[in-house]
């Protein structure tokens, strides 16, 4: 057993404490929060976000064992791979690939995923293997399948619940799109990366009343919700709602595609028709984790936003339509002042995008928990409170 898991310290205690009264950590899962540590799971050069300095910063924990176990503790994200494994020393890389979650968010979708003795989980996204872990403490290590893309990082995994005794717990290394067919079907599927899309394998592989619990959203945003899926009784498809707002490093298959501004806009905003709106920046930006952000994402598809910094009191927000058709549009916010909006190319990306801020005004502002989706053969579908009543497509014209 790692040494980590004799250890009982005040942070961990409280941190405890803290997802129990939050109502993340319930009754059934507070055993294994006990007895399967983050710390155990941790590599020894950890990249924590620091909500002081807004950025990530290196933690080792030989050089600074009390700081290094403090952030093991906390509820907050831990990088542990930049760049793929590309990314060398000890400075933040470009992209972060690999992480440790936030355990509140890490308990909340295990509430979600309802696991019963004896169910059979195919876990997405292996990490660190602290889920899987949590996982294997809960249900026998047998009755655990993670599949993690990266060798490096499913062979670390591996180790780590090998270290645990835990080296029952099958690790697969490969794409956890297909799923894990040599072990189905499951009766419980959890994905621990944001998708763009549920695969039809992953409800090919459950059994009649599974669930798939995931994160999911569009590539309007960076940003996720947890769709909790049942697999329905003939295990044809499978339907259910969000449970919350999250944000995951996406499936490396479903990463958002990158958009050079340079080859949508080559001469600036010039080449677009200008107009003006009344919507205003108050109303257009309600802040991280909104369902109107996920509203519109779902509308105005195959369509990526970027914000720009605000300067000198206006804020560009630009709008680049995947399809091929390089459509683009932009929207500057100014303070005090009207918003002026460029567009340009058969979609009319502003339109479609304050048709959707009306449609979900019209609707009541639903949250997450109102919107729901449906996985099939034919792919899938969102849907606001029942599959009947589909989310309208914008982008059809």
């Amino acid at each position: 057993m790692n040494p980590d898991a004799q250890q009982e310290r005040p942070s961990r205690t409280g941190l405890g404490r803290a997802l129990m009264s939050g109502g993340v950590l319930t009754s059934d899962w507070a055993p294994s929060f006990a007895a399967v540590p983050r710390a155990a799971f941790l590599p020894d050069l950890v990249w924590p976000f620091d909500m002081e300095t807004g950025r990530s910063v290196a933690v080792s924990r030989a050089e600074e064992p009390d700081r290094w176990y403090q952030y093991a503790d906390a509820d907050g994200p831990i990088v542990t791979q930049w760049d793929d494994g590309a990314h060398v020393g000890r400075g933040p890389g470009r992209a972060a690939t690999s992480s440790a979650s936030m355990p509140s968010v890490v308990f909340s979708m295990l509430r979600d995923l309802d696991v019963r003795p004896g169910n059979r989980v195919l876990e997405i996204g292996t990490g660190t293997g602290w889920n899987a872990a949590l996982l294997a403490h809960r249900l026998g290590a047998v009755n655990v399948v993670t599949v993690e893309v990266d060798a490096a990082v499913a062979a670390a995994a591996r180790a780590a619940l090998a270290r645990f005794g835990m080296a029952g717990v099958r690790v697969v290394h490969g794409d956890g799109f297909k799923g894990c067919p040599q072990g189905a079907r499951y009766d419980r599927t959890v994905a621990t990366c944001g998708l763009r899309s549920v695969p039809y394998a992953w409800v090919e592989q459950s059994v009649p009343g599974g669930i798939i619990v995931a994160p999911w959203g569009t590539h309007f945003g960076n940003g996720d919700a947890v769709a909790r899926l049942v697999v329905a009784d003939d295990g044809e498809s499978a339907s259910g709602t969000f449970t919350g707002p999250v944000e995951f490093m996406k499936l490396r298959e479903q990463r958002r595609p990158d958009v050079s501004h340079s080859s949508y806009v080559p001469h600036g905003v010039v080449d677009g028709d200008e107009s003006v709106t009344a919507i205003t920046e108050e109303h257009f930006a309600r802040g991280p984790f909104s369902p109107q952000d996920f509203a519109v994402g779902l509308c105005v598809r195959d369509c990526v936003r970027t914000v720009a910094e605000k300067d000198e009191g206006a804020r560009a927000v630009w709008f680049y339509a995947l399809s091929g058709c390089r459509s683009w549009a932009c929207v500057q916010f100014r303070d005090g002042g009207g918003t002026r909006v460029w567009q340009s190319g058969p979609r009319r990306l502003w339109d479609e995008v304050e048709t959707a801020l009306r449609w979900w005004d019209g609707q009541g502002r639903p949250g997450f928990d109102r919107f729901g989706l449906t996985v099939d053969g034919a792919g899938e579908r969102a849907w606001l409170d029942t599959p009947g009543h589909p989310v309208p497509d914008l982008s059809a014209g």
